[in-house]
């Protein structure tokens, strides 16, 4: 069990610390190593930027467990196991005429990992990836198995975003519905102006809406538009943005790895996403940040964002900017509010990333900017607490579920319990 292997993160920023690693053959295997551990933690697709997933003993991988995936057609449901990811997940769905209803923007994470830190993707309309959750069995510090269920199980607001904090997840149930068609328009040069003075249409212009930029001083570069098929998008300019001729990648010159562009038709999956489940998703080696804050604020957010470009533009990559319908997960980004998301992919400089997170936070701070919780920021456990309402409350549910804090570890200490030791 004892580890010597150099295990990092996709992006490859981030060595897990953890000096002991098992990865079990069964559930029941997998219940034994988490009774007997003083601390553990899971290493899911290892998409998060910072140290979530660490463990100061035992780190787990659930890779060898057996994969399973069990749809319910009555009940529009299905059962995945642990270690299923959104792209095996969508094959095995669409496949029998089902679909989740939306990705995020790669399809290569894994769902329960997603869910777990609040992740999302694009949609006035579409809440979190977490928000279809219905159900979740996870093995408690006793190594006992625990189902909780949507409407049944009081804190379950507070349990599918958990951190990691609540115990490992076996099983997780979501809600499906019936399979769909989008078409991908991309659009370039949406002058900022139109931003300014239209940013609530220009998001609602379909299904999911996303805006990609480098904080050039002239124009966003990017508008990208995934309409449902029975959703009219004007075949010209869009806002004063033009239509693409051809496929276009976020950040670089080879769009091969990107979904289908150009009004294509094409399965949810196939569209969604911004990049193949067969492709390397985004750059790889990077850096990533997020912050959402309240769409009522959003055109304020952005000026203010604005107004540092000249910080911004050197160490970015892309800049992508998605809208989130509020939810009721007492972690998630967009706990009961609808929300404008504005994310940063930065080149793998952290000397120089680092510095210049809290002058962002600064600039986002009057509009109750919230981080994503897997990705790169400075807030403090204070600052933290001030925009995220149910912290009392997520941290009194983990004190009756795992009052010795057998699943806390150096993130959760330093972020929820400043006071304590990992």
């Amino acid at each position: 069990m004892n580890d010597e292997i150099k295990r990092l993160n996709w992006a490859g920023n981030y060595q897990f610390q953890a000096p002991n690693f098992a990865e079990p053959d069964t559930v029941e295997e997998l219940q034994t190593l988490v009774a007997v551990a003083n601390k553990v933690s899971v290493l899911g697709s290892t998409h998060s930027f910072n140290d979530i997933a660490d463990s100061p003993q035992l780190l787990l991988s659930l890779q060898q467990i057996p994969r399973t995936m069990t749809l319910d057609p009555a009940a529009a449901t299905v059962t995945i196991s642990s270690n299923v990811r959104y792209g095996e997940l969508a094959l095995y769905l669409e496949a029998q005429g089902f679909a989740l209803p939306n990705l995020a923007s790669l399809p290569h994470i894994s769902v329960v990992g997603a869910c777990a830190t609040g992740t999302h993707g694009s949609g006035v309309g579409n809440p979190c990836l977490a928000a279809p959750v219905t159900g979740l069995t996870f093995i408690a510090a006793d190594g006992e198995l625990v189902t909780w269920r949507r409407g049944e199980a009081a804190n379950f607001p507070g349990a599918v975003v958990n951190l990691g904090g609540l115990g490992v997840i076996t099983e997780m149930e979501l809600a499906v519905q019936p399979t769909f068609a989008v078409q991908q328009y991309v659009y370039q040069q949406l002058p900022w102006q139109a931003v300014w003075q239209q940013l609530g249409d220009i998001m609602a212009t379909a299904y999911s809406v996303s805006l990609f930029t480098s904080w050039d001083e002239t124009a966003v570069e990017q508008l990208w538009v995934k309409a449902l098929t029975t959703e009219v998008v004007p075949a010209g300019p869009l806002y004063g943005a033009q239509p693409a001729s051809q496929q276009l990648h976020p950040c670089s010159t080879d769009a091969a790895s990107c979904t289908e562009q150009l009004g294509e038709p094409g399965p949810w999956f196939r569209r969604l996403p911004h990049f193949k489940l067969e492709y390397m998703p985004s750059v790889g080696a990077e850096l990533q940040t997020e912050y959402l804050v309240p769409a009522s604020h959003g055109v304020a957010a952005l000026q203010a964002l604005f107004e540092l470009r000249e910080q911004l533009h050197p160490l970015l990559y892309i800049s992508e900017i998605r809208t989130v319908k509020a939810d009721d997960l007492w972690l998630s980004p967009a706990y009961a509010t609808d929300s404008l998301a504005i994310h940063f992919t930065w080149k793998p400089d952290w000397a120089q990333v680092q510095p210049l997170l809290p002058q962002i936070e600064a600039a986002l701070a009057p509009f109750y900017a919230r981080p994503h919780w897997g990705k790169l920021f400075s807030l403090s456990p204070a600052g933290l607490e001030a925009v995220y309402p149910q912290l009392p409350a997520f941290r009194k549910m983990l004190a009756a579920v795992d009052p010795a804090g057998k699943f806390r570890n150096a993130y959760l200490s330093r972020n929820l319990y400043p006071e304590t030791e990992a």
